[in-house]
């Protein structure tokens, strides 16, 4: 395997402040530059020094090859379908909401499961459950009239990471440490057997963004913030799930997500991405060129947006984009595979609904990713084909794109799921040595004073923290569930944890394991602890307008790490996390440091660095492919930007024999990177729950059978007898809190540490706001209010409110502060912002709770008096 490494070649690159990693204009502006496959180093994409400066977008010659027999036969089919069956064809359900009867009855093209979606809802199916039902889903479309066969997608994004018991890979931003084009091709092409073993054709994978802004959630889906990196895993990505193959492909890959994800201002996931033209193509662009010249057969459409008035640029959500998807990805760029949306993606465009949208379609939509309300899609597509809203021409160019796609991937002619190669084996299901070796690739040693590290094999240890015996934590988000929350150690039966890793190495016996850090110290060799963040995936990830500050988003890691420093021990730090963070105090905290990214269920390949003679590897070898913040509010952080002065740069990682020299670092942070109202004027939304919870905020429930409050599980279920809560979609998957009152009850967001000082959203004309959708309105009074800690509060009458609102529609409600503030809140002491309270029955969902500055002064706002 190539070991590339960054070293000089991206010192000099740095030095030079490109913001891209490009240097060099094109020399022919004028004619359309073509990108073929790249060179090579041990037979895998080089990570080329510099990249070449495209004026336009460049054509990108794929390795899979079209054939003109094989359009002649597509055209042919195409031809005798109906425009009932075309449709049914560019069709996505879930497999939750299709039966294998109903793929048979309107002709469904493909299928898909979520994160946390599985064969009969059972999280522990075996792999014969998941083949049956692909089985069922492909013999039901062959019973159709046109007798195609159908694809399901998965998102199989660090091994077949829906099912129970598959090896899960470290996530990208860990295999970016490794710089390791080949490690990604094995990884891929080991994940492309997991899949078949379960019998999927398509992976949603992989994600091409070049991260700009670390508060992002998805940062670790990224494999660097270089793309230089990006480019040449994309193609060794996509060649490891399609194969070698020039006219045949195996598991479909996805590039994802075209085009701009990672840059998004604020780090906001499915935000606004203001980069120029030229940004786009020389930094997003490039992951993608080494996808579609590898041959990637389908391209997911991003939900952000581009948007930039000052360059006027106004494309607004890439969904509806002609531009991005029809003229430049299938025009400029030539991509002539299938291009799909994300989940319920074309919602979001404006005029449209997940049950239809012609703008999408329009803009070069072929398949639509439609989870849920996938009849009510094929009847209003239908019905705005024969209107005239949707070309004829344009439904037989995606139905063209998807045969040739199922034609390359040997779906058309191919045999059932279970009678293809790896089919049912558990064997492929385990790749453990590969996963290891990846792992050990991908851990980046930052400090290590007076060469603590490696330990002596048979040091004796304390190991503490809350991650060391966690492999929920190991694995991150999109493991299991979508989320990566709800998982216990028992859910990876193979898998190993870190502490488990550990033991192995130094021995049982030589381990001592305390979570809290409640053990003395004295006497050890060492103390490993073994901290850092908690699951998280797309939205819920996001830290918006928060600190990158660690101790502040985890202050129990803090306090463990100050139980046992300076106690006779020296202290190892293994930090897990998809992001680099402000880790000043934990730094200052240890003798040594390891980022160790998100590793999967190998946590063996930790335990092999930390330990001297582990195995024959080398030790560490990982370098940071992330800048890594000096200060808690340094974001966005990127060479080349004004003012870049990082802690880490890229390329940085010590080997095993060396101390680094990290010295004591400041400290100090503010309180907030925005300001948090206070006193002044607040400037920034104070976000209460976006996905899930933002601290310090918890969501509750309180009834007569609890009126001190029932906290809402990290699954977004809660109960009583006459309210209940479970999770629900309002503006995307699993964004709401749907609440069904069968009488009195409340659902609230409370800090439960006491009060803060909000007096600056009232001077900043702030309002209250949520988005909404009523399903029932409510029987009975209905108020909205904010609580200053019980018994202060105020409250706004909102029965007329919910029940104006149309039923089945979600609305966006704005309540001004003032009115709060009219009624008595006490605006220096709130500690309940948001509470829904009712006496009868009522049902809604409500998502995106926040309070936001200047909203009161918004035209749909409402007044005080028709809150009375």
């Amino acid at each position: 395997m190539s070991r590339r490494h960054l070293g000089t070649a991206l010192a000099v690159l740095l030095a030079t402040g490109l913001t891209t990693g490009i240097a060099g204009a094109d020399p022919s502006p004028t004619r359309p530059v073509v990108v073929g496959e790249p060179r090579t180093d041990h037979g895998c994409a080089r990570i080329e020094p510099t990249l070449p400066t495209y004026a336009d977008w460049p054509r990108v010659r794929s390795r899979v090859h079209g054939d003109p027999a094989d359009e002649r036969r597509i055209a042919k089919i195409v031809g005798s379908l109906t425009l009932a069956e075309k449709v049914g064809h560019m069709t996505q359900p879930e497999i939750a909401a299709i039966t294998p009867d109903e793929v048979r009855q309107y002709g469904i093209g493909s299928v898909l499961n979520g994160g946390g979606s599985w064969p009969d809802r059972d999280k522990h199916a075996a792999v014969r459950d998941w083949l049956s039902l692909a089985d069922a889903y492909w013999d039901a479309s062959k019973a159709t009239r046109a007798k195609i066969p159908v694809l399901w997608g998965i998102d199989a994004v660090h091994g077949n990471n829906n099912v129970y018991g598959a090896t899960v890979f470290p996530h990208n931003i860990g295999l970016g440490a490794a710089h390791d084009p080949c490690l990604v091709r094995d990884v891929s092409e080991a994940t492309a057997e997991q899949i078949r073993a379960t019998g999927q054709d398509w992976a949603f994978a992989p994600t091409l963004a070049v991260v700009r802004d670390d508060r992002w959630g998805r940062t670790y889906e990224g494999f660097s913030e270089d793309p230089r990196i990006t480019r040449a895993y994309g193609y060794e990505a996509v060649r490891g799930l399609q194969g070698d193959g020039r006219r045949r492909v195996d598991v479909l890959a996805t590039a994802k997500h075209f085009i701009g994800d990672g840059g998004t201002l604020g780090g906001k996931d499915q935000g606004v991405t203001p980069s120029s033209t030229a940004e786009m193509i020389n930094l997003h662009g490039q992951g993608y060129y080494g996808a579609l010249a590898a041959g990637a057969q389908t391209v997911m459409v991003s939900f952000n947006s581009w948007t930039n008035a000052d360059l006027g640029i106004k494309e607004g959500k890439l969904h509806g984009s002609k531009l991005a998807v029809n003229d430049i990805l299938k025009g400029k760029i030539g991509f002539d595979g299938l291009v799909v949306s994300d989940w319920n993606g074309i919602g979001q465009v404006p005029g449209c609904t997940n049950a239809g949208c012609p703008q999408a379609i329009n803009a070069g939509i072929d398949v639509v990713m439609v989870p849920n309300d996938w009849k009510a899609f094929i009847a209003n597509t239908v019905a705005q084909v024969e209107s005239g809203q949707i070309p004829l021409s344009r439904i037989d160019d995606a139905v063209t794109r998807i045969l040739r796609v199922k034609l390359r991937a040997g779906v058309l002619d191919g045999a059932k799921p279970s009678a293809r190669e790896h089919a049912g084996s558990a064997k492929a299901l385990e790749a453990r040595r590969l996963a290891r070796e990846a792992v050990r690739k991908s851990q980046v040693l930052v400090k290590n004073d007076n060469r603590v590290l490696p330990l002596k094999p048979r040091s004796k240890v304390l190991v503490v923290g809350k991650s060391a015996d966690s492999l929920q934590n190991q694995t991150g988000g999109w493991t299991l569930s979508w989320q990566g929350t709800g998982n216990t150690n028992a859910d990876f039966p193979n898998g190993t944890t870190i502490l488990g890793g550990l033991r192995e190495a130094l021995g049982a016996q030589n381990v001592v394991f305390s979570e809290t850090g409640d053990v003395d110290p004295a006497g050890f060799d060492a103390v490993i602890a073994v901290i850092g963040e908690t699951p998280y995936a797309e939205g819920t990830g996001d830290l918006g307008r928060r600190s990158l500050e660690a101790a502040k988003l985890y202050p129990r890691d803090l306090a463990v790490l100050d139980k046992v420093r300076g106690r006779g021990a020296p202290v190892v730090t293994v930090y897990v996390s998809g992001r680099p963070l402000h880790v000043n105090k934990e730094l200052n905290r240890s003798d040594a440091f390891v980022a160790s990214w998100l590793p999967g269920t190998e946590g063996g390949g930790v335990a092999d660095l930390l330990v001297r003679g582990r195995h024959t590897y080398p030790g560490f070898t990982g370098t940071l492919s992330y800048s890594w913040p000096r200060s808690a509010c340094q974001t966005p952080l990127n060479p080349g930007q004004a003012g870049y002065d990082p802690l880490f740069k890229p390329g940085y990682g010590l080997r095993s024999w060396q101390t680094g020299r990290v010295g004591k670092l400041d400290e100090t942070a503010p309180a907030s990177c925005s300001g948090d109202g206070g006193g002044g004027t607040a400037t920034e939304d104070l976000e209460l729950f976006n996905r899930q919870d933002i601290a310090p905020y918890r969501g509750f429930i309180g009834s007569p059978d609890n009126w001190s409050g029932t906290e809402i599980g990290p699954d977004g279920e809660a109960a009583h007898s006459t309210i209940t809560v479970r999770p629900a979609d309002v503006n995307v998957q699993g964004d709401a809190l749907r609440t069904t009152w069968t009488g009195t009850g409340q659902l609230y967001l409370q800090n439960p540490a006491g009060g803060n000082d909000l007096r600056g959203y009232l001077n900043a004309d702030a309002a209250l706001v949520f988005d909404v959708v009523v399903h029932r309105p409510p029987a009975a009074r209905t108020v909205v209010s904010a609580h200053c800690v019980y018994p202060c509060s105020a409250e706004v009458d909102a029965t007329t409110l919910f029940g104006g609102l149309p039923a089945g529609s979600k609305a966006t409600v704005k309540i001004p502060v003032a009115c709060f503030a009219s009624r008595g809140l006490d605006l220096e002491n709130v500690n309940t912002p948001f509470l829904v309270y009712t006496e009868g029955a009522f049902q809604a969902s409500f998502a995106n709770v926040r309070w936001v500055p200047k909203a009161a002064r918004d035209p749909d706002a409402r007044t005080c008096s028709e809150l009375t």
